[in-house]
């Protein structure tokens, strides 16, 4: 991790089953699809509501949560949603020309 990192704030050893890592921790889930121009179009509700389940599942460690934790679960999910599409809104991004 960089020298400029405060200690502590980043783990030495951080990777996935498979090896892969970033300075963030494991790669995450290979479903969860890039929402942003020029990789995805059309970006619906549901598309960015899929990527928060699937966010919440991974994290989580529930494809399907039991009964009592239903509800944190479903409020994990909105909450994930709703930063996801605030910060799809907010990105300034330069437009390139398809010509």
């Amino acid at each position: 991790m960089g020298q400029d990192a405060p200690a502590g704030r980043f783990r030495r050893s951080l990777s996935d089953r498979e090896g892969r890592e970033t300075q963030y921790g494991p790669v995450m889930c290979r479903s969860i699809k890039t929402l942003r121009e020029p990789y995805a179009s059309d970006v619906t509700d549901d598309d960015v509501r899929a990527a928060a389940l699937q966010y919440v599942r991974k994290v989580s460690g529930f494809r399907s949560p039991s009964t009592r934790n239903a509800e944190a679960f479903e409020r994990a999910v909105e909450a994930v949603a709703a930063a996801t599409q605030t910060l799809l809104d907010d990105l300034r991004l330069r437009h390139v020309s398809r010509d």
